[in-house]
Order: structure tokens, then sequence, then C-alpha cells
């Protein structure tokens, strides 16, 4: 059997910027609740990261009157290797063009999905430098572990709403050099989902179908535990706090995650990950694919089964998500 050449030009999920309306409740959750810190303020934004990110930010929340995505960004694995992803990029169409940068990060390509979710291409980043009073013993962590809420460790992924996730996800592959690792196949033959990676994370980026028929919305970001009990810990403080929660903890069928899902204060749904679920190694990987008969066990290996609003609310939404699905 012949494997066509990977590329290996993507290296990595950068960041993601999310708009927020509450920037104070936002900023709340995300610094006090997930311990998330804070490296930088311009403007109407805030650069926010989590104890395991080794750059300047891994969150950029920007003030909007609605939620939604800002942008994602991904960096590449060379400079010359940027430069080969932008020439695919524009001959595809979807390309935007070269931009002086952002804190944290020089110049970058801006393009969009074929639905049209804002993404970056980037190369040249700025790596954080904990304050002494943050700095740690531990070596290969790049600031202390912090004491509030239940901290995160890293960001972990994107996924986002798609009219067409059969387009968008070959884009991501003939453009990006993504691997699809998952999906599910519906019984009139269109793609329900689609979970693709270019590192053995089973994904960085996800696409889902959105029910709406609107595409081009968010659905969630997510952060990464690394410990199931993370998550009944958290859940805790959120019934506390007031923050709503929408699912879990469950356990998916597809990437075997443990999971809950919330809604930050400005809107926006964020999972958390209590695990790795698993991790690919195998340079031929074969996609698994889930049908239609498949999709509950896909969804929820175990757990309660997932409100409806899940497979429609997205930002941004007509309404916010304590009245979505009602």
């Amino acid at each position: 059997m012949t494997y066509k050449e990977p590329i290996f030009d993507v290296a990595q999920l950068s960041h993601v910027e999310i708009f927020s309306p509450r920037m104070d409740e936002s900023l709340h959750f995300f610094k006090n609740l997930l311990g998330l810190s804070e490296t930088e303020r311009d403007g109407n934004s805030v650069y926010l990261r989590a104890y395991e990110d080794f750059y300047h930010h891994s969150l950029k929340l920007t003030y909007r009157e609605t939620p939604g995505l800002g942008h994602v960004g991904w960096r590449s694995s060379s400079p010359q290797a940027l430069e080969r992803r932008v020439q695919s990029l524009e001959a595809s169409g979807l390309g935007k063009g070269w931009i002086e940068g952002d804190r944290g990060y020089g110049k970058a390509y801006e393009f969009v999905t074929p639905d049209g979710h804002p993404q970056r291409i980037l190369w040249d980043v700025e790596y954080y430098q904990a304050p002494e009073d943050q700095k740690t013993k531990l070596l290969s962590r790049p600031q202390r572990r912090p004491t509030r809420g239940v901290p995160v460790r890293r960001l972990d992924h994107v996924n986002l709403l798609a009219s067409d996730v059969t387009k968008n996800k070959q884009f991501f592959i003939d453009h990006l050099g993504f691997n699809l690792r998952e999906h599910i196949e519906l019984d009139d033959g269109r793609e329900g989902g689609a979970w693709l990676s270019v590192s053995p994370l089973v994904h960085e980026i996800a696409f889902l179908g959105d029910r709406t028929g609107k595409g081009n919305r968010l659905h969630h970001i997510a952060f990464w535990y690394g410990y199931p009990q993370h998550l009944a810990d958290i859940s805790d403080i959120f019934v506390e706090e007031g923050i709503r929660i929408e699912a879990g903890p469950g356990k998916h069928g597809v990437s075997q995650a443990m999971f809950l899902y919330v809604f930050e204060p400005g809107g926006n749904r964020v999972e958390l990950f209590g695990d790795a679920g698993y991790l690919i190694f195998d340079p031929a990987w074969k996609p698994l694919k889930w049908t239609q008969d498949q999709i509950e066990e896909a969804i929820i290996w175990f757990g309660s089964p997932l409100p409806n609003e899940y497979f429609i609310y997205g930002t941004p939404h007509d309404t916010p998500p304590y009245q979505a699905g009602k």
C-alpha cells in the first residue's frame, strides 16, 4: 500500500482568542477558578496562560458585545515550514494575508476555514518568563503551580461548528497536514464530526456538524487537567460559584477522554479534560469510523446523556446558554 507523504509543517495549537461581553466575570472564571495567570493587558484584551503552557499566552480574552471565536493560532515547525504552509493556503483561496503579529508572537499569516472560522499560523513566539515569586524548582514546568481554584495545566484543543464537516476536515488535511483520527459517518453518508491532530494527541481541532445550518461558530475550547478527580473538585467550586455545568463528569467514546462541560460567564462553552484519553504513535494510523447507530457510545461512553443544547448551542448564538435548548 502506498502512503501519502506526511506534512510536518504545523507543530501545535498555540493559542485561542475568544470574545466575552462580561469581561470581569469571565476573568474571574479563568483566573480564580481555573487558575490561569495573566501575562499582559492591551486595550480590550487580556492575555492568559495555564501553568504548563510555555508561551506568553494560550488564551486571549477580548471584549465584544457577543461571545464567540476571535481566532485560532497554530505554530509552524520552522520558519521554512511557515512559508510552505502560506504558499498552500494562498493557493487554496482562503488565505487573508500577513499581519505583524500580536502580544507574545511575531509575524503571522491569517486565513479562514471553508466555513469562515478565523485562523492564524506563525513561527516566532515569546516564551513565558515567570516572576521571582512564581518560579519553580521543577525545570520541566515554566512556573509554580497556582493555588487558586483547581488550576488547569494546558490548553488542549478547540472544537468548531461547521456547516460541512468534510469540507473543513479535508482543508486541514490537504493544506496544513493534519491527520484524521476519528470521525462519525451518518446514514446519508455525511460526516457528523471529525477529530484531527498533528501530534500524538487524538485531536487538537475537531469539527461538529452545525444542526442550525449556520456554521462558522465556536463549539468549545478545552483545557487539560490530567487527573479525573479534578473534574469532581472543580464541579464543587462551580456549583458554589453559580457556574452552569452543562454535562459531566463523564467519558467520551471518541478520544476516551473524561470530560466536563461548563459555560464561562461570557457565554462560551469550555470543556475540561480529566485525562489524556489515548495517544497515537502509529504513522500508518487508520481513522476510526463511528456510524450513526454507534453515536451514543461515541459521544457518551459512560455518564449522563448530553442535553439537546450541546448539539445546537455555539457562539455566537441568539440566546445566552442559560436559555439555550429551552
